[in-house]
């Protein structure tokens, strides 16, 4: 798996955490028409069907000051999907005409990727490489999306989780309901801290050495970072499209962040 950049991989899966950009990338990676349909495949909970709620972030915090400014939970519907219906299903859905398969893996859903191909006939191993590869497929390369602000990370994604708009503008009547609240970016920037630790930890456990694309980077000049994507799978690089959406930070984005920078200054 470590030379999985070197070589012409038919499919790849960025990993990323939340609010990193990794979305920016699959959407300008899909409107070329050749790198895959990539979609974020792994997030959803069977038990619902759906991806985790805003409140299921905050398991555990009792806050009412945090709580109060998160929707109530919707139950949703079990899946009755076998494990091989899920993958049929989902190699179907993130490829592209030409046989690119592209999706999408934060760390908080590998135990899911895990969980649905243990129910897989010939299962390979029990860790999430093998998963990897007995869902996907062995041939796979790694793109790895980093976001070094933390604080403006976690700030993005608080707003989000209020919002639950996750990409393009909310529409100012909802965005300005979002209220800032530091305990409640404090406990998203644990929250994604640990993640990236967690993949770090991965790809030196695994060996695996992934095409890093760096957030700010990909937001300065996307298509320099999707060509270097797509050269990586044996593409056209000068298939990258300008940016395939816009980014969702303003000038209130800006304040919370230098406002909880300022209130908690070990972060």
């Amino acid at each position: 798996m470590s030379d999985h950049v070197q070589g012409r991989s038919r499919s790849y899966l960025v990993l990323a955490t939340q609010r990193s950009g990794s979305t920016l990338l699959v959407e300008s990676l899909r409107a070329t028409g050749q790198a895959g349909e990539p979609e974020e495949f792994f997030q959803y909970l069977p038990s619902t069907s759906l991806a985790p709620q805003p409140r299921q972030w905050f398991e555990g915090v009792t806050d009412e000051n945090v709580l109060r400014l998160l929707a109530p939970l919707t139950p949703g519907t079990p899946s009755t999907e076998t494990s091989e219906q899920w993958r049929r299903r989902i190699l179907d859905a993130g490829r592209s005409a030409n046989g690119v398969w592209g999706g999408k893996l934060m760390w908080n859903q590998t135990p899911l990727l895990i969980d649905r191909a243990d129910g897989l006939t010939g299962r390979s191993g029990t860790d999430l490489l093998s998963a990897i590869g007995d869902v996907v497929g062995e041939d796979v390369l790694f793109v790895h999306v980093s976001r070094q602000d933390r604080v403006a990370q976690a700030v993005s994604m608080w707003r989000a989780v209020q919002t639950q708009v996750w990409r393009g503008h909310a529409a100012p009547e909802i965005d300005e309901r979002a209220e800032y609240n530091a305990d409640g970016i404090a406990h998203l920037y644990a929250i994604l801290e640990e993640q990236e630790q967690q993949w770090q930890t991965w790809f030196a456990d695994a060996g695996v050495t992934p095409l890093e694309i760096d957030y700010h980077q990909l937001a300065a000049d996307t298509s320099v970072e999707v060509a270097r994507v797509l050269t990586a799978l044996g593409l056209d690089p000068s298939l990258a499209p300008p940016p395939a959406l816009e980014r969702q930070s303003n000038g209130r984005s800006n304040d919370w962040v230098q406002r909880f920078r300022d209130e908690r200054v070990a972060v």
